[in-house]
Formats: structure tokens, C-alpha cells, sequence
């Protein structure tokens, strides 16, 4: 009986996981609550939970604002080309509805808006565990991303559907949350995690992680 709650246990391993992701939640929607400082958190949260799946997280606090700070700028600006990007596709799908034409025409529009936004949806999804795991330009970041998202497509389409799926439940069946309480407590975070096993198999086959925890 004393072996099931040794430290080093597998229960005890995964009752000290669900800790860590509870006290990340907590750390990503106080930090995303100002609105503005929510590239910076979505980037600090990646790396958290990229850091949490590797096993080198030692303080998940001190990971998680060690990324914020580093990657504020940067974040921030990627969140601009994304808030820009999809302005730019609602305002495009609006036109589609209300300006063109219905029958064929509108079709197509629709069509190569839906294209257009799928495609720009799985970049969207690399930007910012990328911006958490490697340094470089903007464009870099933005370029990788794409090209990434398209080379990986079926962790893509994996991640994306984690995300979908958290979604749909959370809107459609919102008592499996317990009607967003979840969310306020593991939700974010448990998401993170979950596609940050998605993300650092591709990230690690470039550029394998050290053990020891470096900057």
C-alpha cells in the first residue's frame, strides 16, 4: 500500500501532472486576462506544457513566465498578424454573403474562403509552440510555421481536432465541463498539453531537448 503513494510512483507521478496543469491553467488566464497579453500567454503556456510532456519542467512558474517575458514582443506582434489576418477573412466572408450574387458564383467565393481559412488555421495552430521551442524573426517563425503545417499535416489535422473537439463539447454538451468549470480549472491547460505531445515529437526530430534545464 505504501508503494502506491511513494514519490515516485506512478500515481503519485500523475496526481503531481494534474497539479502542475491546474497551476498553469491558473497562470495562463490570469496573465490572458488584460486581453493584449494573450500571444505572450498562449506562447508561455506552450512551453510549459512542451516542457511538462518532455519531463525537464522543474517549476512550472518559473517556465511559464521565463517564456512570457522572453517572448512578449514577439508574441504580441504574431498575435497582430493574426487579429489582422482574420479580420481580413471576416470581412471577406461578409462581402461573400452580402454582395455577391447567390448560385455560382458565391460558391466559389465561399469555397476558396473556407480554403483559405483552413489552411491559414493549421499555420495558425504552429506559430506560437514554435515561438516557445525556437528563436528567430518574425518571418521565421511565420515561414516555419507554414511550411511545418503542411510538411507535418496529419499532426496538423490532429492538433486541430483536439482543439475542435474541446470546443464542440465545451458549446454543444457544456455539462461535460461542468458548464466551464473545467476550463478556470485544468481546460487550457490540459488542451496544451495534449497537443503539446502532438508538437514536441516534430519539434524534438529537429532539435532534440537537453535533459538539464537551459535557457
Amino acid at each position: 500500500m505504501n508503494s502506491i503513494f511513494a514519490p515516485d510512483s506512478a500515481l503519485m507521478r500523475i496526481l503531481t501532472r494534474i497539479a502542475d496543469l491546474m497551476i498553469l491553467n491558473v497562470l495562463f488566464l490570469a496573465t490572458a486576462l488584460p486581453i493584449v497579453t494573450i500571444p505572450a500567454a498562449v506562447t508561455g503556456l506552450n512551453f510549459t506544457a512542451m516542457r511538462l510532456v518532455r519531463g525537464q519542467s522543474d517549476s512550472t512558474t518559473g517556465d511559464y513566465f521565463r517564456s512570457f517575458r522572453r517572448n512578449f514582443r514577439q508574441a504580441t506582434l504574431l498575435g497582430l498578424v493574426i487579429a489582422a489576418l482574420a479580420a481580413a477573412l471576416g470581412a471577406w466572408y461578409v462581402v461573400a454573403i452580402n454582395l455577391v450574387p447567390d448560385g455560382i458564383l458565391r460558391f466559389i467565393v465561399l469555397a476558396v474562403w473556407f480554403l483559405v481559412t483552413f489552411v491559414l488555421a493549421l499555420n495558425a495552430l504552429w506559430i506560437f509552440p514554435y515561438l516557445a521551442t525556437f528563436e528567430g524573426s518574425l518571418r521565421d517563425v511565420l515561414r516555419n510555421a507554414r511550411l511545418l503545417s503542411g510538411k507535418h499535416l496529419l499532426t496538423s489535422l490532429m492538433a486541430l481536432a483536439v482543439i475542435a473537439l474541446a470546443v464542440i463539447v465545451s458549446i454543444f454538451y457544456p455539462q461535460v465541463t461542468g458548464y466551464g468549470i473545467l476550463w478556470l480549472v485544468i481546460g487550457f491547460a490540459g488542451v496544451a498539453f495534449l497537443t503539446g505531445v502532438l508538437f514536441t515529437r516534430v519539434f524534438d526530430a529537429y532539435a532534440p531537448q537537453p535533459t538539464s534545464d537551459e535557457e
